[in-house]
């Protein structure tokens, strides 16, 4: 499944707001506001203005509810998550062009919070790739000390680990000395 900028972009996010959960191992990555800002400007997340603890709050439990899509056990039930939390945002599509980004599609409504505006491009990317029956694509890393989420784009959808140069790297590592000590 060929993925354009807005998708890669959207699920990339997606994928770096559920593994600032503790759920994911690492703690907790939106401790604060200012991590919460930090997020904002790394995503280059346009059209978002103060924030404050509401927002943090709120992003906090939109991170679990698309932790809960990851994850679900089937796609029946990814739909159905997906959908609750789509009927509960504001979707106005708009095209726009900005921050060097060419012509792409926002979901969100104008004057949205931080987290309507998440759950409505992030929730549509999500969408798309259950749409395209996709779903296999939207993974938890195999190592098994690692819970961070990540979207398979390889063409084959081989990929395992969230990332080959920490999880992979130690799992290839491991495995070669296994068969060393064998």
């Amino acid at each position: 499944m060929p993925f354009s900028h807005d998708m890669v972009h959207s699920l990339a996010t997606v994928v770096d707001l559920i593994n600032t959960s503790p759920a994911a191992g690492t703690g907790e990555g939106l401790g604060s506001v200012e991590d919460l800002r930090a997020f904002v400007r790394r995503h280059v997340i346009s059209g978002v203005e103060d924030l404050g603890a509401d927002d943090l709050s709120d992003v906090r439990a939109l991170r679990d509810a698309f932790h809960e899509v990851f994850v679900a056990p089937d796609r029946d039930t990814a739909v159905s998550l997906l959908n609750t939390m789509l009927g509960r945002t504001r979707i106005t599509p708009s095209l726009a062009e900005h921050d060097g980004f060419s012509l792409h599609v926002h979901y969100f409504a104008p004057g949205a919070s931080l987290a309507e505006h998440l759950a409505a491009d992030c929730g549509v990317a999500l969408a798309h790739v259950l749409v395209e029956d996709e779903r296999e694509r939207l993974r938890t890393c195999a190592a098994p000390d690692c819970s961070h989420v990540f979207v398979d784009e390889s063409r084959n959808r081989s990929r395992v680990y969230c990332d080959s140069r920490t999880c992979g790297n130690r799992m290839h590592v491991a495995a070669y000395r296994a068969r060393r000590r064998a």
